[in-house]
């Protein structure tokens, strides 16, 4: 994933959420809409996973005695607590907001323009954002669906941004119907289903990427046609018989870890071993070029040892 691309739609998320959060905010204050309190308090959940977003940019630190395989996973640590936030923050706000004020309904009845015109200039706003992250998404999401790009992706601000930016305009229109129909009836109930929705849905949103981000932090190995790949590049020279067993693991976004028993001949000397080794490390570079750190051990193997047995 390119991690520019990923910087870019964050820093357009992060600008076109700022401008709104106050827009919101002050029309709030003018027409107490509580679709209204509860979009300006998503958008500055949004602002602030943004820049949490781009805190994870720390993660390129180089390695250190106590963290020897690097930052790589604060990655993952920001995109879990952008979960945590969105869901707190936005979505049991929204539905509490939405609580209160259907228990005590009141219609709008100053400034009535105001809501509708900032909701509209903020769907305008938040669809050139969410257009940014479709645009830099596209650029690695290659041939994969949606849904599968967004739950198998290894770098997660991209994935991220673009449920945020889709969530923000949804939002948008669910508050926009509540406001719309509040000042058609003059029933604020109107209001509070609208902010009731837009709560709903943060919560969604927020478990989904929770969810997706939890499995990072725990280790994703590589995907099946990198696996493939990978066994492909090993057995591919003379320096090695079969695998004996082989894993792999994530230890961020751009570097993948890859661990192997393998089968080598009876070579003459340990130089001869060093030297095979150092080969099929190069062909699963150049085949899975995420594949920085690699450790493989030779082994001797045993036919009558069974498939996944060896010697040692």
């Amino acid at each position: 994933m390119s991690s520019q691309g990923g910087t870019k739609a964050i820093v357009a998320a992060l600008l076109a959420n700022l401008g709104i959060a106050v827009t919101k905010f002050v029309a709030y204050l003018l027409t107490s809409s509580s679709s209204m309190l509860a979009e300006s308090i998503h958008s500055v959940a949004d602002t602030g996973n943004q820049a949490l977003l781009l805190g994870g940019r720390r993660a390129k630190r180089a390695a250190t005695a106590q963290h020897p395989f690097g930052y790589g996973r604060e990655r993952y640590v920001y995109a879990f607590i952008v979960a945590i936030v969105l869901f707190t923050l936005g979505g049991l706000f929204a539905l509490y907001e939405a609580w209160h004020k259907w228990s005590e309904p009141h219609g709008i009845t100053s400034w009535q323009w105001v809501p509708v015109t900032v909701l509209l200039v903020a769907i305008v706003l938040e669809s050139f954002s969410f257009r940014t992250a479709i645009k830099e998404s596209n650029l690695v999401r290659g041939r994969e669906t949606w849904n599968r790009f967004i739950r198998r992706s290894k770098a997660p601000e991209l994935p991220v941004v673009l449920l945020e930016d889709f969530g923000a305009l949804v939002g948008l229109v669910f508050a926009l119907f509540g406001v719309g129909m509040t000042l058609a009836t003059g029933n604020g109930r109107w209001d509070a289903a609208g902010t009731a929705m837009i709560g709903l849905l943060l919560v969604t949103i927020a478990i989904v990427l929770a969810v997706e981000t939890k499995s990072l932090l725990l280790g994703e190995g590589a995907e099946p046609v990198d696996v493939a790949a990978i066994e492909r590049a090993v057995i591919a020279g003379p320096e090695v018989e079969r695998i004996i067993h082989m894993k792999t693991l994530y230890l961020g976004p751009e570097e993948l870890m890859v661990a192997a028993k393998i089968a080598v001949p009876r070579f003459e000397s340990a130089e001869d071993v060093a030297r095979g080794i150092d080969a099929v490390e190069a062909r699963i570079r150049a085949a899975v070029p995420v594949a920085r750190v690699i450790y493989l051990e030779p082994d001797i193997y045993h036919a009558e040892a069974g498939p996944t047995e060896a010697s040692g």
